[in-house]
């Protein structure tokens, strides 16, 4: 008779508790997932897949203005905000029933309902309990906001994906990636749009030129670009409108403000410090390179780790932990040269060290920079330019990384990154052929030191 009734139980049915439930079933792990909301996690729900469909929709906006120079002409076009929604809600009500059947497929016991772990080998969903040898935290993290007056007139990234209607004038406040997103997307469906961010420049931990080059271009684009500046109270008006009153005394009016000042860990009530697992300062669950928490039956992956939040990551800890546990191959999680976006508008993407980081950790650098106009729009008139960056290792010809801002920059880092992964040096990108015209070609024709 087995000792547990599970040899894993995954509090969390996220990117990454559902890839290691899945992988730990396909080992022949018997494998039950608890889940108190919609299967698929963040990204499915209010996260990667429903933002990116928005970022398309916000697009074609540009694309008509563009659409001029290359001879179209078209009445001015119309959008239907509620139409948009209702589209992206039933494609991720598909998604959601897809990663049910995944699960059920696999073999992997379903269970609906917050769980809260009760000690070292037991979770309790509801008034039941089992037993586990193994327990994985996969609990993501949540929106936090500052406790401000009347910030509860505001709104996180999570209620921004189920509005009803929308608002004319957005104020956004925060200088991440899910800020930046935001902004493009209100603002290429027709919102007026402001950003507010604290620091002297956005995008924290982005190469500076990558930074500097995106607020440029969304400041032409048409966004209130703002830093060194912050709300220090929100009130609602008697006509609904919000007013924001900055630290500076500055007063701004708008229909909604969303708050995308970071997302912290979602721990809170989870029972972990009663089963002594060791939490950060931000309430993250502490783990080594296996992912095991300090206590040795408890492990964590994703968001709720605070390691690297995103995505492909978490899918990657959750392969790396079935493997572990029950593929008979200790392996532990990768976390170097993990390629990144950013779908603004235009989009940024990046793998590898940037500027500063390589200077403090390689001393003496090279920089290979190019800025320039696209092809596209030398016709279509349109005032933005694409960058890309290169960081070398002069000592090893290595590329240390690569930096883009412009038009596919996802698309186009995620093949450099193999490269980049692979260990090439400068002479192999320049020995490389570059498509032609493409701005991909720009990564193997700079020649030239910046």
């Amino acid at each position: 008779m087995a000792r547990y009734d599970f040899d894993l139980f995954v509090i969390g049915a996220g990117s990454g508790g559902v890839r290691a439930s899945r992988m730990s079933a396909g080992y022949g792990a018997r494998v039950a997932v608890a889940e108190q909301a919609a299967l698929g996690g963040t990204c499915v729900n209010v996260g990667c897949i429903p933002k990116k469909l928005m970022v398309y929709a916000s697009m074609f906006r540009e694309e008509w203005e563009d659409a001029a120079g290359f001879g179209w002409t078209a009445p001015e076009p119309s959008h239907s905000f509620a139409q948009l929604i209702a589209n992206k809600d039933k494609e991720i009500a598909r998604l959601n029933g897809i990663y049910g059947r995944l699960l059920d497929q696999a073999g992997v016991t379903r269970l609906e309902g917050r769980a809260r772990v009760v000690d070292a080998h037991r979770v309790a969903v509801g008034n039941e309990s089992w037993s586990a040898e193994h327990i994985l935290v996969a609990t993501g993290g949540w929106p936090w906001m500052p406790a401000i007056p009347g910030i509860e007139h505001a709104i996180t990234s999570n209620e921004a994906f189920h509005l009803t209607s929308l608002p004319e004038r957005v104020l956004i406040v925060g200088g991440g990636y899910i800020a930046v997103e935001f902004a493009g997307i209100f603002h290429g469906l027709g919102a007026q749009v402001t950003q507010l961010y604290r620091g002297d420049l956005f995008l924290r931990g982005f190469d500076d030129d990558v930074r500097s080059t995106l607020a440029e271009m969304m400041r032409k684009g048409g966004i209130d670009l703002r830093f060194g500046v912050n709300p220090t109270s929100i009130e609602k008006a008697s006509d609904g409108a919000l007013r924001a009153t900055l630290a500076d005394g500055t007063r701004l009016e708008a229909d909604a403000i969303l708050y995308a000042t970071g997302r912290a860990p979602r721990t809170a009530e989870l029972g972990l410090e009663q089963a002594k697992v060791e939490l950060g300062p931000s309430g993250q669950v502490a783990v080594d390179d296996y992912s095991r928490s300090s206590v040795p039956s408890i492990y964590a992956i994703g968001d709720v780790t605070d390691r690297v939040n995103l995505t492909p990551v978490a899918i990657h800890e959750g392969m790396c932990l079935a493997a572990t546990l029950f593929g008979g191959k200790p392996t532990k999680v990768d976390h170097a040269h993990v390629p990144h976006a950013v779908f603004s508008q235009p989009p940024v993407a990046a793998v590898g060290l940037n500027e500063a980081g390589a200077r403090a950790t390689h001393g003496e650098i090279d920089i290979y920079r190019s800025r320039f106009r696209e092809l596209k729009h030398t016709l279509s008139g349109r005032d933005q330019q694409a960058m890309m960056k290169l960081v070398v290792d002069p000592k090893t010809d290595r590329v240390l990384g690569a930096h883009m801002v412009g038009n596919y920059a996802g698309e186009i880092i995620q093949g450099v990154a193999v490269a980049i992964r692979c260990g090439a040096t400068k002479a192999q990108f320049d020995a490389t052929l570059g498509i032609h015209p493409t701005s991909a070609e720009e990564f193997v024709t700079m020649r030239t030191k910046a």
